[in-house]
């Protein structure tokens, strides 16, 4: 193995990239990410569940994701590689854990593009369907569905995303640019002018500040899509391999995108409750008395900015409803393709995932990034039924950076860290708990899906393992806590108050038994989540076994399957 001081020890490499992204590229790579369908939805949703005290769930989940997007920052400066969230966790732990939350983020990605399809056909319904000249309906508001023609116009759509995401990094990266440019002034323009009716008593009607309770609030953040609104801030991390002078660039790119997102998205719920007519939601009712077949409930605030007057803002508003969808999916159907590469690059997916064409893409993640997005457009028909559970898998993810970050501030002090967390020793902590309690909050309704999916990605990714013969060591040792962690979170899950439509109320059907009363439950989150948390910590690799998981994936005579694929790239 190669001395602790050698380069290859601390910096892995990868194969077949072409780094041609800057800074600015960097930073909107993460916030077409974070201003995708969120913003079109996600107010109104978090107001249906949590009331007026909806602003406090944006507030709550800003602040756990900033968080989490400073230890992204740290790990994504020390090693910047694509598919980061992947692999973190895989030079920490071992093999066992990174493969695992290596799938866990595979598996975010992969169905985040058929939810930005799913909000272009809500949306582009009022363009196409039984009051336009078309005439063809795409979406169905009452049962929330896409229909036959809408499914069919999702698939077209994610055919596109797939076709641009072939062209070099640095024309991507053009595209990207001018979309998010596009997607970043259009909520920044909508805050500004309903502002001009903003009706400050809005806060004391639809039954005051906080109608239905502080567990509303916490359930609003993954059931609402709050939490969703707010992924994608890694997407810096993801492309990684592709950016250009990354230990600079990557911390500045993943914080300044999380900041710009969290002040539009805390400042568009302020606006949408103060802007509705206070005749709408005056009611018993309050925000749940809505009718279906409103305009805001639609399409938000497109119908809001009709409702108000401002015919032409409602319609930029449904314009942006398809650019700013479409730039989110484009940008998820990148990611999946780096998550691939990288976990073949861990030897967790066949080689093929990290074949590259002559433009540095890897097609083949690609192709498959596209055809497994289409499975979850089958048993999850609309946008709001497949947000838990994307949230739940993002979290599993987000769990793996701060164990990573801890287990490299002990394992590597030495290590070049271009960017470096303050406060690590206990935000690292903080970190985990945020993550499983934002997983509890999903409801064991999307926790037992998620179970299944996991399942599914284990049998996968063992049988490929099990043929190949390269494979790294299988670090059961490192892994020991893993099984305990994924199943007593789901345990506490069935035994809690949360479904995935949000928190019980008596006789509500769910599938948890709600024996845990309210805030006990959070406690329990948050001691259990402490104990696995200095448990990994115990068991972490040692620092020659991290060192040496580096150094495997390091563009040398080490990684002789690397050299291949670098050659048949320039092939």
């Amino acid at each position: 193995m190669a001395a602790e001081s050698a380069p290859v020890a601390t910096r892995p490499a990868d194969v077949g990239l072409k780094r041609e992204m800057g800074l600015i590229g960097a930073m909107w790579a993460s916030e077409t990410s974070l201003i995708g369908s969120g913003w079109l939805f996600g107010s109104l949703y978090a107001v249906s569940v949590a009331g007026n005290a909806a602003i406090l769930s944006w507030i709550i989940a800003g602040v756990i994701v900033v968080v989490l997007s400073l230890v992204h920052s740290e790990l994504g400066g020390m090693y910047p590689v694509a598919g980061g969230t992947a692999r973190f966790p895989h030079f920490a732990f071992g093999s066992i854990t990174g493969a695992s939350f290596g799938f866990f983020s595979w598996l975010q990605a992969v169905c985040v593009a058929p939810i930005e399809c799913f909000a272009v056909m809500q949306y582009g319904q009022y363009w196409l369907g039984p009051n336009s000249i078309w005439n063809v309906q795409i979406y169905d508001a009452t049962k929330k569905v896409t229909t036959g023609a809408g499914f069919g116009l999702t698939i077209a759509l994610m055919a596109i995303f797939t076709i641009i995401n072939f062209l070099a990094m640095r024309l991507f990266n053009k595209v990207n640019a001018a979309i998010t440019w596009w997607k970043v002034a259009i909520p920044v323009l909508a805050i500004i002018i309903l502002f001009t009716k903003f009706k400050s008593g809005n806060w004391s009607a639809a039954g005051g500040f906080m109608p239905y309770g502080w567990k509303s609030v916490f359930s609003a953040m993954p059931v609402a899509g709050v939490v969703f609104a707010y992924l994608g801030f890694e997407q810096a991390d993801q492309l990684a391999g592709e950016i250009k002078n990354p230990q600079r660039n990557l911390p500045l790119a993943i914080i300044g995108a999380m900041l710009i997102a969290v002040a539009i998205y805390c400042l568009l719920q302020v606006v949408f409750i103060g802007g509705v007519p206070t005749s709408l939601i005056s009611g018993s009712k309050g925000w749940l008395g809505l009718s279906s077949t409103s305009p805001i409930v639609v399409g938000p605030f497109a119908g809001l900015a009709g409702v108000v007057g401002f015919a032409w803002l409602a319609n930029l508003l449904r314009v942006d409803a398809f650019i700013s969808p479409f730039g989110t999916g484009m940008m998820y159907q990148t990611s999946t393709s780096r998550v691939g590469y990288g976990l073949a690059r861990n030897r967790y997916y066949p080689p093929v995932f990290r074949w590259t064409d002559k433009n540095g893409v890897p097609w083949f993640s690609l192709l498959v990034a596209f055809a497994l997005g289409l499975l979850f457009l089958l048993p999850f028909p609309s946008w709001k039924s497949l947000v838990g559970l994307v949230t739940s898998a993002s979290v599993l993810m987000y769990a793996g950076a701060p164990l990573s970050l801890s287990a490299f501030r002990k394992q590597v002090p030495d290590a070049a860290r271009p960017y470096r967390m303050p406060g690590a020793a206990w935000l690292s902590p903080i970190a985990f708990i945020f993550a499983c309690e934002i997983i509890y909050f999903s409801g064991f309704d999307t926790v037992w899906k998620l179970g299944i999916a996991i399942v599914a990605g284990y049998i996968l990714i063992g049988t490929w393992m099990a043929f190949d013969s390269k494979r790294p060591p299988l670090d059961w040792k490192q892994a020991q806590w893993l099984p305990v962690f994924l199943l007593g979170m789901g345990i506490i899950s069935w035994m809690g108050r949360y479904c995935s439509s949000g928190p019980a109320g008596p006789g509500a059907s769910c599938s948890a038994t709600q024996r845990i009363p309210f805030w006990y439950d959070m406690g329990i989150v948050a001691v259990f989540a402490l104990i696995i948390f200095f448990w990994a910590q115990a068991v972490r690799l040692p620092r020659e076994g991290m060192l040496d998981m580096v150094e495997r994936q390091s563009l040398d005579e080490h990684d002789p399957d690397a050299a291949a694929a670098a050659a048949a790239s320039a092939g």
